[in-house]
């Protein structure tokens, strides 16, 4: 059982208050689940004792340190109006505001994305008369979501491929059946956070039109495409018709996700944001936290993802140095802030190694569960957010020959 499942097993867990438990305290006789759980509570516990990591995260920060997100929230909004009301007040001019930076007529604002990329093609479907979605196989919906599309919105998924990358713009002609609307996850997390080239992504838009399909913009990390594609968001979001963001996966909020389009078509998905429960009675603690990350981290995106590209570097020297036979960080050149690092060793004993760097370093360097990937084959994600500007190239390197050394004394 790999380090998903311990994910998995975790959510039941209490994340805020972590106990320290070491391996030898570990009993033979526990279940795989209570094993699992084990192993996270001390991944958990390590990470927040480390004084140095790559991110400070807020998925795994304890209740008080959530809560101080909103400090300073005046300067946010008037917190002298009432509170919202079912999507009025302060939803109304995060809508707003999220429908100025992408260059759209309006946005709605949805408590998950999973309810409002449904929502996105369900309109869709009605106005093209087309049910079926092209999209990429490693796409969030397929890989995550339980196929909500087809069981709960009617919807088709067809693949158009399966490989590692973005889909192409021959791709998207040749496929043998129509559909009503092309559905682009940007970055590609599954694949590694990949990106296409501007040119290849305007060509597979014109290749989508061609075919008079829609295109809709999985844009959950949107924000941290400006770097690579070189152009400021709402010239990246003019490609799409319809553009979806999360407000968690970069900007660090409580939650909650936008869809932002032609005004007329966002009116309809309030309609169904409604039908689909969307409609909650007071979300201001979520969007609050959403306008502080407009405010505070939207701005310092290109900086993580340059930075990235340090830490990927130094941490493929870093494998180098210490003689690894093979490492993999994928992309080699992080198209965003996140990226993906692959070994040829077990989940248990990279999980083991990391959380030992972490307990006697005070570095916890992969913070992130690893992920079977094959016999022998593990991935983990790494994510470059503010704490990581106070590394060096050096500083990464070091680490990835210290994390090596641990992993070589737990395989012996």
């Amino acid at each position: 059982m790999s380090d998903t499942a311990e994910q998995s097993a975790g959510q039941a867990a209490d994340e805020g208050r972590p106990e320290q438990v070491t391996a030898a305290d570990v009993p033979e006789q526990l279940t795989e689940e209570e094993r699992l759980l084990r192993r996270r509570a001390r991944r958990i516990s390590a990470y927040h004792k480390a004084e140095r990591t790559l991110a400070r995260l807020g998925l795994l920060a304890p209740l008080r340190e959530r809560l101080a997100l909103l400090d300073g929230a005046d300067a946010l909004h008037d917190l002298d109006e009432p509170a919202d009301l079912y999507g009025n007040g302060v939803v109304a001019a995060l809508e707003e505001k999220v429908a100025g930076l992408l260059g759209k007529e309006a946005a709605a604002f949805f408590p998950t994305g999973t309810m409002a990329q449904q929502v996105a093609l369900r309109c869709w479907a009605g106005r093209t008369g087309n049910p079926t979605v092209a999209l990429h196989a490693l796409a969030h919906p397929e890989v995550h979501e339980r196929n909500a599309f087809r069981e709960v919105s009617g919807l088709r998924p067809v693949r158009v491929t399966s490989e590692p990358r973005q889909p192409t713009a021959d791709e998207i002609r040749g496929f043998e059946e129509p559909f009503g609307a092309l559905m682009l996850e940007l970055p590609l997390r599954d694949a590694g956070y990949v990106l296409p080239t501007w040119q290849e992504l305007t060509e597979v838009v014109a290749a989508a039109r061609e075919r008079d399909a829609v295109v809709h913009f999985d844009g959950a990390r949107l924000w941290e495409t400006t770097v690579h594609f070189d152009r400021p968001l709402h010239e990246i979001a003019d490609l799409a018709d319809s553009v979806y963001v999360s407000f968690y996966k970069s900007l660090d909020a409580f939650g909650g996700a936008a869809l932002a389009g032609p005004r007329a078509f966002v009116e309809e998905a309030k309609t169904w944001r409604h039908r689909y429960g969307g409609a909650v009675f007071q979300q201001f603690p979520t969007v609050l936290s959403a306008l502080a990350g407009l405010e505070r981290e939207l701005p310092r995106l290109p900086e993580y993802v340059t930075h990235a590209r340090v830490v990927a570097a130094a941490l493929r020297e870093g494998f180098a140095e210490a003689g690894l036979p093979w490492a993999q960080v994928a992309p080699e050149v992080p198209y965003t802030c996140d990226f993906q690092v692959w070994l040829p060793y077990g989940v248990d004993e990279l999980s083991e190694a990391a959380i030992r760097q972490s307990e006697e370093t005070r570095t916890a360097l992969f913070i992130n569960p690893w992920d079977e990937k094959g016999p022998g084959l593990s991935m983990t994600e790494v994510y470059v957010r503010a704490a990581a500007l106070q590394w060096t190239a050096a500083d990464a390197k070091a680490a990835a020959v210290d994390f090596v050394a641990r992993l070589r004394e737990v395989t012996g």
